[in-house]
């Protein structure tokens, strides 16, 4: 005889394993931290305003 199963629950385990192999992914993509973004962000501001402060100012005709 065949072993008897619940569908309801094997239906809910493949979901729950595709969802995990999908998070995965995710995080490979998008698997930056909290704390790492805004690092990063703060650099880039750090790196403008370094920028800016080099830039020659034009004279203006009035």
């Amino acid at each position: 005889m065949a072993e008897i199963i619940n569908l309801n629950r094997a239906r809910k385990a493949r979901a729950k394993s595709e969802d995990k192999i999908r998070a995965a992914a995710n995080r490979v993509v998008h698997g930056r931290s909290k704390g790492e973004k805004q690092a990063a962000r703060t650099e880039q501001e750090r790196a403008d305003r370094r920028l800016d402060a080099q830039k020659r100012e034009t004279p203006t005709e009035d």
